[in-house]
């Protein structure tokens, strides 16, 4: 059996991304109990980030530790388990580490970034914009449970990857996705890492935003993101929110891959305000939020 694909075209599907370092799933039911926003990260904190290896994961060098919020700043509460707690202590690469592309060469510029997240960029073109958030928020539900992982390719198709490793594959075909039988395997890692790049290879900008719900700006929160779906199209990623006490007033530390693909990265700030340093102030009333190398519309911002 066939399934149409939603697009005309399926060669689109890969939609291009356009191009003060200091020192369980989330509810939708009910307000849950939350951590306080500082607090140590949990005790068993490097057992979520699968791809590292045993005994590598270092809580001095994990995003909290490195970024403190902006003066007169605290961070937000977020739910204990959440994917908002698990972006707070990802795991980074020692401060002034340049970001490489997939095939070890450098990536131009080299000033729009505070630091580097310790996690692979692959040996091929593939873990880009939409990717990178693909992969993070992939990883933190593997982390939870295997079971729950599933992403949307460009032409509508759910792929979940409980069927994916048991067994129930596919493969494109001009205008179509069509079942393609594979070897059932354990859900390891490695098994894992094959499943997304099959996923990078379909899916895009387009099927993520397609995903996400959208979001005010004034209500950011870790875990959302700044995405525009297209060709070009392009997605960052809100790793954590701080909120400036009395005024409530909120900042957001954001990473990214770009094209073409390249070492996820946490942002600087190249504008205004030296002292925040990686931190970008959020302005609702802006018709625009710029980063870098993107500049996103106020209504462009998403939640999984």
């Amino acid at each position: 059996m066939s399934f149409r694909i939603l697009l005309p075209v399926f060669a689109s599907v890969v939609l291009a991304c356009g191009q003060t370092e200091s020192s369980p799933a989330d509810s939708v039911l009910a307000p849950p109990a939350t951590s306080p926003p500082d607090a140590a990260p949990p005790t068993d904190v490097a057992k979520g980030y699968s791809w590292l290896a045993p005994g590598t994961y270092n809580p001095k060098q994990n995003l909290a530790s490195r970024f403190a919020p902006p003066r007169g700043c605290a961070r937000v509460a977020v739910t204990p388990g959440s994917f908002g707690q698990w972006l707070r202590y990802l795991p980074l690469l020692p401060s002034g580490t340049p970001v490489k592309l997939f095939n070890g060469q450098l990536k131009d510029p080299q000033n729009v970034h505070a630091a580097v997240l310790n996690i692979d960029v692959g040996s091929r073109d593939l873990q880009q914009c939409a990717d990178a958030v693909i992969r993070l928020r992939g990883e933190y539900l593997f982390a939870q449970d295997p079971a729950q992982v599933h992403f949307h390719l460009t032409s509508g198709h759910d792929i979940a990857f409980a069927d994916w490793y048991g067994g129930k594959g596919f493969r494109v075909s001009g205008d179509e996705v069509l079942p393609a039988p594979r070897p059932a395997e354990r859900p390891t890692h490695t098994v894992f890492r094959r499943y997304l790049d099959q996923i990078f290879t379909y899916a895009g900008t387009l099927s993520l935003s397609r995903e996400l719900n959208p979001v005010p700006l004034a209500d950011v929160q870790p875990g959302d993101v700044l995405i525009r779906g297209g060709s070009p199209g392009h997605a960052v990623l809100v790793l954590d929110v701080a909120e400036q006490l009395g005024t409530g007033r909120r900042y957001v530390l954001l990473a990214q891959s770009y094209m073409p693909a390249q070492q996820m990265h946490v942002l600087r700030n190249v504008w205004g305000d030296a002292t925040l340093g990686a931190w970008f102030a959020v302005n609702p009333q802006e018709a625009r939020f710029s980063t870098p190398e993107w500049t996103f519309a106020r209504e462009e911002l998403k939640r999984f």
